[in-house]
C-alpha cells in the first residue's frame, strides 16, 4: 500500500516495458515491511533534462534507478559520483542527499560479474568481448577490469564511444590488453551482449553466433525475455549464458545499501520477486 509516508524511488528510463527492477524491489520492501516503492517513469532522451529535474523536486523522493538511454546523460547531472561513474562514465543509481546533493553510484558492471562468478566462470586471465559501450557496457568493462581479464575487446557501432572506453581503461588498467573495431567473437572465453539488440522482434542477433565456440560464457545485458533470440541460439551450440536479470538481481542488495534501505541476497530477493515476461 503506498501512503502519504511511503518513500519513492524512480526508476528512470524508456521504453518502461522491459523494467523488471519494480517486480524485485516491491515485493522485498513489502515483505520487509518497508515502507518505499519503486516507481517506473518513462522518460525518452529529447526529454531527460526537464523531467529529471523535476523529478528531484519531489520531496518524498530518496533517489533513482537509472537505465538506458540515460546512464551517460545522467552523469553530469550528479554533484558527486564514485570511482566507478569515473570509469565507467555512466551513472546507474542517484541518492539525494539530506542537503539535496546527488551522488551517483555504479552498480551494473558488479551484477554482472558477481553473477559470472556465482556460476562458476573464472575471469582472473580471461578474454572478453563486449558489444555496446554505452552506460552498462561501460559499466561492464570496467568491473570485468577489475576482476582481472587479461584481455578486453570493445566494440560500439559508434567507433568513438568505443575508443573512449578503451581510453579510459588503459589509463586505470595499463596492463591489460585492451583492442577495439571487431564484433567477431571467435576465440574469447566470455562474450557479453551490452547492446539494446533483442528488445524488439525484429532485431538481429549482436553476433554472429556460428563464430561462438561451445566452450564460450555468453552474457547478456536484455531483460525483456529470460531467454533472449541470442541466449536460445548459443545455449544449442552448447554455451553456457547468463541471462539479463542474473546482473539484476546481484546488483541490488548493493542498491539497498546505497539507499539506506539495509540489505538482502540474490537468493532472498528471488524468493520474493514477481518477475513477469
Amino acid at each position: 500500500m503506498i501512503s502519504g509516508k511511503t518513500t519513492l524511488i524512480a526508476h528512470i528510463g524508456h521504453p518502461t516495458e522491459s523494467f523488471k527492477a519494480p517486480m524485485i524491489y516491491n515485493p522485498w520492501f513489502e515483505r520487509k515491511g518497508v515502507d518505499a516503492f519503486v516507481v517506473p517513469m518513462g522518460v525518452k532522451a529529447e526529454d531527460f533534462d526537464q523531467s529529471f529535474d523535476s523529478i528531484f523536486r519531489f520531496t518524498n523522493l530518496r533517489g533513482a534507478l537509472i537505465t538506458m538511454p540515460h546512464k551517460v546523460t545522467a552523469v553530469g547531472k550528479m554533484h558527486e559520483v564514485t570511482p566507478a561513474v569515473h570509469i565507467a562514465g555512466a551513472c546507474n543509481a542517484v541518492l539525494k542527499r539530506d542537503d539535496g546533493t546527488l551522488l551517483g553510484d555504479q552498480f551494473d558492471g558488479e551484477g554482472f560479474v558477481r553473477g559470472v562468478l556465482r556460476k562458476g566462470r573464472r575471469l582472473d586471465g580471461s578474454s572478453v568481448l563486449v558489444s555496446g559501450s554505452g552506460g552498462v557496457g561501460s559499466a561492464i568493462a570496467a568491473s570485468l577490469a577489475a576482476a582481472g581479464v587479461s584481455e578486453l575487446a570493445l566494440f560500439d557501432t559508434r567507433a568513438e564511444s568505443a575508443e573512449a572506453l578503451a581510453g579510459r581503461l588503459r589509463k586505470h588498467y595499463p596492463k591489460m590488453k585492451v583492442r577495439t573495431g571487431s564484433n567477431d567473437p571467435a576465440g574469447f572465453d566470455v562474450v557479453v551482449n551490452a547492446t539494446p539488440m533483442g528488445m524488439k522482434a525484429d532485431d538481429p542477433l549482436p553476433f554472429d553466433v556460428a563464430r561462438i565456440s561451445p566452450d564460450t560464457f555468453v552474457g547478456e545485458v536484455v531483460m525483456k525475455s529470460e531467454y533472449t533470440p541470442l541466449l536460445r541460439a548459443v545455449r544449442d551450440r552448447g554455451c553456457e549464458v547468463q541471462v539479463g536479470t542474473d546482473m539484476l538481481f546481484e546488483m541490488i542488495p548493493a542498491y539497498l545499501e546505497f539507499f539506506g534501505f539495509g540489505s538482502a541476497t540474490a537468493d532472498e530477493l528471488r524468493e520474493s520477486a514477481a518477475i513477469a515476461y
